[in-house]
């Protein structure tokens, strides 16, 4: 791996942000002048954490709930379009995006940084001698944009000559002037800087009285405006929200040197605030609290602390042949490399076999309406209309209405997941949406929907699914994995593991990871519980491409039973 130089300029930026951020919140009598003392004292870590990182611009926090005119929007987009179609262009379509992320950090009972960030831009697409041309900038004014069209459509006749087959764009129909809404309750912008790091530290604090060695914990929200345009006559203004609140508890056995860390239960999702505001209703209690549509951050961090006791007194697991209950909070990510990339027509094409490889499947399968994917207790659907999910957009990046469809029917590979220009190459008359890009300077292409396992259909819950166990592991939570460049043979991880014996739970164990390939995994499906059991999983991160982008998808499912899975110990010696 290729490391990259440190850019000490931009964190130097980073770290002036966050002390004028800070400053701010004390003018407005937020912090108290010690607080105040004690945070930006902080200011030099706040940005190296890892996993975290600034896209675009610091703003101050007001800044973020400031909109955009939609004529002024659509002004320009006409613009574009106007200027790309007199230069030749037989298709155009422009985005204009403005992209904020929102990052507050702490570890223990100090903050570790506050950020704020915008990313303004437009992306122009076009299709000119039947070849594609793309371009973007940071300058959104009219001259700029005309020009910006030109070249977009000098690219694609560029490419032209050294272009095999025209494209081929399935129908769309224009949709006039729409807009669509993530449909959030509160707005996570909108949401004092203070209610977060209070509520972040009380996690903490509930971690530490637990006996936790170290904890840090974070809550990173996005908020999507995405102006869209094309020729086909679409103006489409989309405001889109996700938010993912997370920590880590970690405990150390002084007297052995040992450690052992659980991370939060919570999952990414397609909403607001109100995420974080749990209902009584959305609890249901067991070994560990699952949460379906409300998190309790609060009461999941002081299950932790005490899970994670147990988890570095479990016993070590013997390897053989187990029936495994895996959670939603596990299987998401199985279904997600699995099957979520596998059925990606670009992969199944080789068109994208860089960035982590192929697919084992392919056109001739899914026309035979044969490939038995798994048994018929398998029911896959790709979702990008799905309440609450990340994946759930009015329209795609393409114009295109979202819609939900099957891609494995009672075990059965019957579809793949395709944008406009690939949708004749498996006999779709038009797109089914997959198309996004993570900003405006980047292009749009196939991206994942959301992928999900449907639920049982006969009442099942998770206590009666393990009455029926007599030698089995109980999963919950994702961990490492390994997956093959064809997506067909890996291995699984996890956060905790529950022995079963004879029906009943008897005890935690560590060190499991379970074998399959995918083909022979689906078929080994025993129990599928009902949809009361039903949750979301999901990735804020999810890359591909060269240059890399990522997309955000989510995974439902209940929890699921497979029957006589390879498990390994992962600490024993090959």
């Amino acid at each position: 791996m290729k490391q990259k130089s440190f850019n000490f300029k931009k964190l130097k930026l980073r770290i002036k942000f966050g002390l004028i951020l800070l400053t701010k919140l004390q003018e407005d009598n937020i912090l108290k002048r010690s607080e105040f003392l004690y945070l930006s004292g902080m200011g030099a870590g706040a940005f190296m954490l890892p996993g975290l990182s600034l896209m675009g611009n610091p703003i101050d926090p007001a800044q973020a709930l400031e909109g955009m005119d939609v004529r002024i929007k659509k002004a320009l987009a006409d613009v574009a379009l106007n200027a790309a179609r007199s230069k030749g262009a037989s298709y155009a379509d422009i985005r204009i995006g403005r992209y904020l992320n929102q990052f507050v950090s702490t570890r223990e009972n100090r903050v570790q940084g506050v950020a704020n960030t915008e990313s303004y831009g437009v992306g122009i697409r076009v299709i000119a001698d039947g070849c594609w041309g793309f371009a973007s900038s940071n300058n959104v004014e009219k001259e700029d944009i005309a020009k910006l069209a030109e070249r977009a459509v000098a690219v694609a006749k560029a490419n032209a000559k050294i272009q095999g087959e025209p494209v081929k764009l399935a129908p769309q129909k224009g949709y006039g002037e729409v807009s669509w809404k993530s449909p959030i309750e509160r707005n996570a912008f909108e949401v004092p800087v203070k209610e977060k790091v209070d509520l972040l530290l009380s996690t903490n604090a509930i971690a530490m009285q637990g006996g936790a060695s170290f904890v840090n914990s974070v809550i990173l929200a996005v908020n999507e405006q995405k102006y869209f345009a094309s020729t086909d006559g679409s103006y489409i203004d989309q405001d889109i929200h996700r938010i993912y609140p997370n920590f880590t508890v970690t405990k150390i056995d002084r007297s052995s040197g040992k450690f052992d860390t659980i991370r939060s239960l919570s999952t990414p999702m397609g909403m607001g605030y109100e995420y974080l505001e749990p209902k009584e209703s959305s609890k249901v209690k067991g070994i560990v609290t699952r949460y379906k549509d409300r998190y309790d951050i609060l009461e999941d961090v002081k299950a932790a602390t005490a899970n994670v006791d147990e988890k570095m007194k479990a016993k070590s697991v013997e390897p053989g042949k187990y029936d495994m209950v895996l959670d939603p909070s596990h299987l998401w990510l199985t279904i997600h490399e699995s099957v979520g990339h596998p059925t990606e027509l670009d992969r199944v094409l080789g068109y994208e076999a860089n960035y982590a490889g192929t697919s084992f499947l392919s056109l001739e399968r899914m026309n035979s309406k044969k490939f038995n994917f798994g048994n018929k207790l398998v029911n896959v659907v790709a979702d990008k209309t799905q309440k609450g999910s990340l994946g759930a957009v009015g329209y795609d990046d393409e114009g295109v209405a979202c819609k939900k469809w099957d891609i494995v029917k009672d075990g059965i590979l019957v579809n793949f997941q395709a944008t406009r220009d690939q949708a004749h190459m498996i006999g779709l008359n038009e797109s089914q949406g997959c198309s996004y890009a993570q900003s405006w300077q980047d292009v749009q292409f196939q991206r994942m929907p959301n992928i999900s396992l449907e639920p049982g259909k006969a009442k099942l819950s998770v206590d009666d699914m393990i009455k029926n166990v007599e030698k089995g592991v109980y999963i919950i939570g994702d961990g490492s994995f390994s997956i093959d460049q064809q997506r067909y043979n890996f291995q699984f991880g996890g956060q905790m593991f529950y022995e079963i014996k004879e029906g009943k739970i008897v005890g935690m164990l560590k060190d499991v990871a379970y074998q399959s390939n995918t083909q022979e995994f689906w078929n080994a499906c025993g129990a599928v519980c009902d949809e009361s059991d039903y949750r979301l999983g999901g990735a804020f991160n999810d890359g591909k491409g060269q240059p890399s982008q990522s997309n955000a998808v989510s995974h439902g499912c209940s929890t699921t039973r497979f029957n006589g899975v390879n498990v390994i110990n992962t600490a024993r010696k090959i």
